[in-house]
């Protein structure tokens, strides 16, 4: 079969950047431990409201930089609705959904997980300014899904 020269310098070449890109994945993956966020711890969706942390969810010190706000999501709301953070504290959200799908996105951060039942996911952020910031959820998830968000609001102090 003959193969035009061409052909042969782009499969050549597609060959090469794939096996390039497998090695970088598979470097960073296991070499450097990079692995994607959440989906690492678990919890038992029918069991949400009775495990801890999320069965008295709310904003929580844990030393003095940093601040855990435990969260859960369902069907449309976050639970609870509205929090107190404080200015350039790093801030630690743990969320989970006992329903569907949802997502717990903070509008004009880079703040944006989806929520999976049964997995806990985190994402860490220091806000700089004070303020009210707005937390839509991206997926559809059902009727009243553009009914749910909540406030988060950033005091001095």
């Amino acid at each position: 079969m003959h193969i035009h020269r061409y052909e042969k310098i782009w499969l050549t070449f597609g060959i090469s950047a794939l096996v390039l890109f497998l090695i970088v994945l598979g470097f960073t993956a296991f070499a450097q431990g990079h692995t994607p966020a959440g989906g690492l711890q678990t919890i038992d969706p029918k069991l949400v409201d009775q495990t801890p942390p999320f069965d008295n969810p709310g904003v929580k010190k844990v030393d003095e930089n940093r601040y855990e706000v435990n969260l859960v999501a369902q069907v449309f709301s976050f639970k609870p609705n509205k929090v107190q953070v404080p200015v350039g504290k790093e801030i630690v959200f743990n969320v989970t959904t006992k329903d569907v799908v949802h997502s717990f996105t903070i509008v004009g951060t880079n703040v944006n997980m989806m929520l999976i039942p049964g997995y806990i996911n985190t994402a860490k952020y220091t806000f700089d300014k004070p303020g009210k910031y707005l937390v839509l959820c991206n997926e559809y998830c059902g009727a009243g899904h553009q009914l749910m968000q909540m406030e988060i609001e950033v005091i001095e102090g």
